[in-house]
């Protein structure tokens, strides 16, 4: 009686179909959309003499607090900081900015550093990233998302989806396999706690990331970078690496 009663009522919603299935479907479309990025562009002293030269490539990604409009923002930390002071790096630094109230785009990011590429003399086999903070974290997500097309990564006070980890090993094997991998964290960071770098290190490690490298500074808070970037060897480790 039960079953029948609800036929009823079934059948006075309008529903009479109770072998209804799902069917797989497939979409396949183009979707195109506008980029706008605004950035900061480093030429090495030598670049306009050394007209033969091609040169290495730093992307450098700033933290949540540098976004906005104004692109002098962006020079206040990192490798902009340090040229903007003064000192000649051997690299084409491309310093972008990330809009207010948004996160790193990977998609803009590549589309900038292909545009660069393009136009300037960079030797596309020396190409790293570095980022804090934010910048980290879209160090770790653009570095897995393309690791094609970067020699080194290195992301300071960031972290990531381990899970971003094994796709990379599964969609692009022989690059991720290659790709080199020095983090940075300060071992007092409340804003972001070191274990999210950590995190992220250990699964690089454990799906067959080759090279990969933490250092912690045990009494630094979140202000991991200007230790890091204020040290030459992290430049030399850089151009250690070519895909």
């Amino acid at each position: 009686m039960q079953f029948r009663a609800y036929i009823q009522i079934l059948a006075l919603l309008g529903i009479n179909n109770l072998n209804a299935t799902q069917t797989a479907q497939k979409l396949e479309t183009e979707v195109a959309r506008k980029v706008s990025i605004g950035y900061q562009l480093y030429l090495p002293e030598k670049y306009e003499a050394e007209k033969d030269s091609k040169w290495p490539v730093i992307l450098f990604l700033h933290g949540a607090g540098e976004r906005g409009d104004n692109l002098e923002q962006v020079t206040v930390h990192g490798p902009p900081k340090l040229v903007r002071n003064g000192q000649d790096l051997p690299f084409v630094i491309i310093s972008p900015q990330c809009p207010k109230n948004q996160i790193w785009d990977n998609e803009a990011l590549v589309a900038l550093l292909d545009h660069v590429l393009v136009n300037h003399r960079c030797d596309p086999a020396r190409v790293y990233l570095t980022g804090l903070s934010m910048g980290g974290f879209g160090t770790f997500s653009l570095g897995l998302a393309h690791p094609e097309k970067f020699a080194a990564i290195a992301p300071v006070c960031g972290g990531g989806e381990w899970i971003k980890v094994y796709a990379a090993k599964r969609s692009k094997p022989e690059a991720f396999k290659n790709l080199g991998v020095w983090a940075f964290h300060g071992g007092r960071d409340n804003v972001v706690k070191p274990e999210q770098t950590k995190r992220m290190i250990d699964a690089l490690k454990k799906a067959g990331c080759k090279d990969v490298q933490f250092t912690i500074y045990p009494e630094a808070g979140h202000d991991s970078w200007t230790k890091t970037y204020d040290n030459p060897k992290l430049f030399e480790w850089f151009l250690s690496h070519s895909r």
